[in-house]
């Protein structure tokens, strides 16, 4: 099951996503209760959350998806929305945490220049981006910025919604946390540097690094959230990226050096994990930056993945 928030007539709504067409949930609602003469009770609001496992609407929304599945003719073309067409929404639009990971794949640490190491020898990277400013709804551009335009770059990621509080959680129980899965898209200004006069300190160049992440509109995210269990295995997912067409990622997240698990464990054992959470989990090789290539005003991203979507996002100029 996947689902979707989208504007219609110019108001947020939920809907079931296909790549031709979205279903809203309010239609599906409304013709399997004529059909079956069955009350379904779903939340009025553009929250998925409720929909998703852990949610307390989830039981009848996967009900609600699986008799629209089998009885698609009883649903009126004409009340459905080609998916091309709708204006799509980025799908947890506040959480109250957006945390990211840095250097998960071996083959993007070492297109860097640098050494991968042992998963027993190291942990997680984690560091987070501001979600009000820096998530970006599907097709909606992300900005070149006018104060650094020169070195913006890709970076396609599995990410992780959180269904129920988690603190100290195992990984082997860890996935039953998880509420769904999206697509995200890491965008980073690889060579930020504020104050070009500056007197050079010991750790500028780590803060440039984590200033390049945060310019406003660099977490492109959707374009829609698969249940978590409509996924049995989250480490045997391909991922692929293109820029104008050209295909720049292609790999799995079978891949990572912390799979999904493991990653929650991790930030679990030291930070509450809430409802509605985000966690994106790294990028594999890759990026334009070890090819000498970067994005420009005009281009166009498809980041994909596997069970989830395709995540479409234009490139302007600020």
């Amino acid at each position: 099951m996947r689902v979707c928030r989208f504007l219609n007539e110019g108001k947020p709504a939920i809907g079931f996503y296909g790549e031709d067409r979205i279903v809203p949930v309010s239609v599906a609602a409304a013709e399997f209760q004529k059909a079956t003469r069955e009350q379904v009770d779903l939340p009025s609001a553009d929250d998925l959350l409720p929909l998703l496992p852990h949610g307390a609407c989830h039981s009848v929304t996967k009900k609600l998806h699986a008799w629209t599945a089998e009885n698609g003719a009883l649903v009126p073309e004409s009340a459905t929305l080609p998916t091309d067409s709708v204006d799509l929404l980025v799908p947890i639009p506040r959480p109250n945490k957006l945390l990211l990971l840095a250097g998960n794949y071996a083959e993007h640490i070492e297109e860097g220049g640098g050494m991968a190491s042992e998963r027993t020898e190291t942990f997680p990277y984690v560091f987070m981006k501001p979600p009000t400013t820096t998530l970006t709804d599907p097709r909606k551009p992300i900005k070149i910025p006018s104060v650094s335009p020169d070195h913006v770059d890709w970076e396609i990621e599995l990410a992780v919604v959180i269904g129920k509080l988690a603190k100290g959680i195992k990984e082997s129980e860890a996935l039953d946390y998880v509420a769904g899965y999206l697509v995200v898209n890491d965008i980073s200004n690889r060579k930020f540097h504020p104050n070009p006069n500056r007197k050079e300190r010991k750790k500028d160049s780590f803060f440039d690094w984590l200033h390049g992440k945060w310019h406003d509109s660099f977490c492109p995210c959707g374009p829609c959230v698969t249940a978590a269990d409509a996924i049995a295995d989250p480490q045997q997912l391909d991922l692929k990226l293109h820029v104008n067409g050209e295909i720049q990622q292609d790999s799995n997240t079978a891949n990572q050096i912390f799979p999904v698990a493991a990653v929650i464990e991790f930030i679990s054992s030291f930070v509450t994990l809430e409802p509605g959470d985000i966690i994106s989990t790294g990028t594999p090789a890759g990026v334009g930056n070890a090819k000498g290539l970067y994005l420009r005003g005009g281009d166009t991203i498809q980041a994909s993945i596997q069970s989830i979507g395709s995540l479409v996002t234009r490139v302007e100029n600020e």
